[in-house]
């Protein structure tokens, strides 16, 4: 009798590292949606990203725009708050505009728990229309990396928001939820700019839009599905979401 010959083992491969899905994200993504799709889920690098570079956004606001003027600058997008708070007796008027003040610090220092969060909903969100919806296979666990990785492109407009201070951008201009001139509402602002025309025209951003066509196509791609379908999930849910702020905006304004 011959002896059985027993074939090697092809050598698989380890899959890419979290660096070099964060940068494929950039030149070729679907070498990070692939990835993720053969069970290399992790995303605790981009969330990293984010807090450094939220961070150090935050910390230069503090220092070159301070949280009293982010205050008044909000002001100017809620008409009817500045309008109720103009109505106030000096005293209180102080006061609050002091609670508003540490509100808006702590608010902002603590938004990587808030984007962690939107991440998870809309994971959750997005896996039920992918799945239910549309027929895809997906799991949480590839949805919320494509969510993570997908959003990296928000990186670059906070990254923008910061050589902008540092390059001498105006106090009185600045907003921390819209710190570059990604979206034509950077450029039109309230009172010159109706209210609800000028949440239409910040929603509309470059570097959203860069997320939202990436996370279609990843999605698409853990789910098993066409990227049509992917797509009209994702894009779908933005416009519904975008027209209720809308809508929130012209009835507060």
């Amino acid at each position: 009798m011959s002896e059985l010959e027993i074939p090697a083992a092809v050598p698989q491969s380890a899959g890419l590292s979290q660096w070099q899905r964060v940068s494929n994200i950039f030149t070729a993504p679907s070498k990070t949606f692939n990835d993720i799709k053969a069970g290399n889920r992790s995303w605790w690098l981009p969330f990293i990203l984010f807090v450094v570079v939220g961070t150090a956004l935050c910390a230069t606001v503090t220092v070159k725009v301070g949280w009293h003027q982010v205050v008044e600058n909000g002001l100017r997008v809620s008409p009817k708050a500045a309008e109720a708070i103009e109505k106030m007796p000096p005293e209180q008027r102080q006061m609050n505009a002091k609670i508003s003040a540490i509100s808006q610090e702590v608010v902002w220092f603590l938004a990587p728990v808030g984007v962690l969060l939107l991440n998870l909903i809309a994971a959750g969100v997005l896996l039920g229309t992918i799945n239910f919806g549309f027929g895809g296979k997906a799991n949480f666990r590839q949805v919320l990396a494509v969510s993570w990785y997908a959003g990296l492109p928000g990186l670059l407009k906070l990254l923008l928001g910061l050589v902008g201070l540092f390059a001498g951008v105006e106090a009185e201009s600045f907003l921390p939820g819209n710190a570059a001139g990604t979206n034509l509402g950077y450029f039109f602002l309230p009172p010159e700019t109706p209210v609800y025309l000028w949440t239409l025209l910040t929603a509309v951003d470059i570097t959203f839009l860069w997320t939202l066509v990436l996370f279609s196509k990843g999605l698409a791609k853990v789910a098993g599905v066409k990227d049509s379908s992917g797509y009209a999930a994702v894009f779908g849910w933005w416009i519904l979401l975008t027209l209720i702020q809308v809508g929130i905006a012209s009835a507060m304004s």
